[in-house]
């Protein structure tokens, strides 16, 4: 109830600030940038996984946001609308930068070759016990194809649910849902991995830890 409360709020306080920016008053749009500097750059980052191609991702959102706002639906939620922005100028970005060929992990409908991972006993506890995990995890969030980290920090680090990150993705809810799980075990793979090089991962816990970071 509170989240949802909060939603509200916020979508009131951005629909007065559009507005304004409509008007012409510049000023109301800086406050927009105020809002969602420090998120949207958090998010780039960690899927592009550079710094500063993350600043001037950020930059370009803002400018784009700026540029297409006269366009924007104001019946639809405005953080889903600009994360949306985001996320389409860094996969630009990944695509330029050719380190990672999209085509190459996925099929004709978009699912990966990664391999299944059972979803049973992850041991949680002594993850979140390891610093030298917390440290490393967006190194290891790195290691994670990006249609699945895209998901992952949606979901856990900015709090949007499977259907609004469909609308931000673009994609079917069932595709993201699928997506959600194939990266969760992806994830816990590469955490397990870095407790026991040697043991194969298995587990659902991870989602907790990933919330908590």
């Amino acid at each position: 109830m509170l989240r949802m409360t909060s939603i509200i709020s916020m979508s009131e306080q951005e629909n007065n600030l559009i507005e304004k920016i409509l008007s012409g008053d510049e000023e109301a749009f800086a406050e927009i940038v105020k809002i969602y500097l420090d998120q949207i750059y958090n998010f780039v980052f960690r899927l592009a996984g550079d710094r500063d191609a993350a600043e001037d991702i950020t930059q370009e959102t803002f400018v784009k946001a700026w540029k297409n706002l006269k366009r924007f639906d104001q019946s639809r939620n405005f953080k889903t609308w600009i994360f949306t922005i985001a996320k389409n100028t860094t996969y630009d970005w990944l695509k330029k930068k050719k380190e990672i060929p999209f085509s190459s992990f996925t099929d004709d409908e978009g699912e990966s070759w990664l391999e299944n991972v059972a979803d049973e006993n992850i041991l949680s506890d002594e993850i979140l016990a390891r610093k030298d995990i917390a440290e490393e995890f967006d190194a290891i969030l790195q290691k994670i194809p990006p249609h699945y980290r895209a998901i992952l920090l949606l979901h856990y680090k900015e709090d949007f649910s499977l259907h609004e990150i469909a609308e931000i993705l673009g994609e079917p809810y069932n595709t993201i849902k699928s997506r959600h799980q194939r990266g969760l075990g992806r994830l816990k793979k590469e955490l397990a991995q870095k407790i026991h090089p040697n043991i194969e991962c298995q587990g659902d816990d991870v989602s907790s830890y990933h919330r908590r970071r």
